[in-house]
């Protein structure tokens, strides 16, 4: 596969579609390079919190140092993908942000479907996929994953929601078998000017059915749309707990906090509030 061509984000049409008066976002920084896109955004916010209202959006053109969950970092070509984090502060009550990463998935997978055409999907709890090319890879079935979301509260009571989205990377850009890129499922476009103003409209609007209800996901709708666009919703998983524990059974739904709600070959019913969850085969 040839390299394709990694045009620089347009940042006056974002900062006018996004960051204007109709736009859903009250700042917009578009930098050409960061460690980490959500410890920068983080640190920014520690320092000067006024300077960033809510909802803020931080792009880097290249990140170096991405953080994933449990410390896990990575490095993307520049201009290979599309890398942000968003503040928050939504009017929910603290324990209802166990919600924020799947609803930022569903944003996702709204975006791509939207204007990618492909067939993403969310991954419980914090990752984007799409079909992959017909063969399975251990703890993701056919899938491979696209983007990863991370989300971070803050002591204020907000949060930074992290976003990397892989978008032109080759099948040698990537790190392991289980990723891929837009441009190697045949997405409809890699334009990541399009791909972010898709993404920030998407996650505006469902984080305002989230605020409107309280935070109450299901009062919402929002846990049956994100249970509809969940590919591990009807999978026999292995859920790794973060005590060392694994639990095997078919994932059947969504608890009413977001929770992975997992029957057990014994009818044993648990619920899985955080941990790695790998895909042994879809039903």
């Amino acid at each position: 596969m040839e390299t394709p061509d990694r045009p620089p984000l347009d940042v006056a049409l974002l900062s006018e579609l996004l960051a204007g008066p109709a736009g859903p976002l009250r700042r917009l920084e578009v930098v050409a390079s960061s460690p980490s896109t959500s410890s920068e955004l983080v640190a920014a916010v520690a320092a000067d919190p006024a300077a960033w209202p809510a909802p803020a959006l931080l792009v880097a053109e290249h990140q170096v140092a991405g953080r994933g969950r449990s410390g896990r970092s990575w490095e993307t070509p520049a201009g290979s993908a599309l890398t942000c984090s968003l503040l928050v502060r939504p009017s929910v009550p603290r324990e209802t942000m166990t919600w924020l990463p799947l609803l930022a998935g569903l944003a996702a997978v709204t975006a791509l479907r939207s204007t990618a055409g492909v067939r993403a999907a969310v991954k419980w709890p914090n990752d984007v996929l799409v079909p992959g090319d017909g063969t399975d890879v251990t703890g993701w079935g056919g899938h491979r994953k696209v983007a990863g979301i991370l989300t971070e509260l803050l002591p204020d009571g907000g949060a930074v929601v992290g976003v990397g989205l892989n978008v032109t990377q080759t099948p040698d850009e990537l790190p392991v078998p289980s990723a891929t890129s837009l441009a190697m499922v045949g997405a409809a476009t890699t334009d990541r000017t399009v791909l972010l103003t898709a993404l920030a409209e998407s996650f505006a609007e469902i984080a305002g059915r989230w605020s409107a209800a309280g935070g109450d996901a299901v009062a919402a709708g929002l846990r049956d749309d994100v249970a509809g666009a969940c590919a591990t919703i009807g999978a026999h998983v292995r859920a790794e707990l973060s005590d060392g524990r694994a639990v095997h059974g078919t994932a059947r739904g969504l608890a009413p906090d977001g929770a992975l709600e997992v029957r057990t070959a014994t009818g044993e019913l648990h619920t899985v509030h955080s941990g790695d969850v790998h895909h042994l085969r879809l039903n």
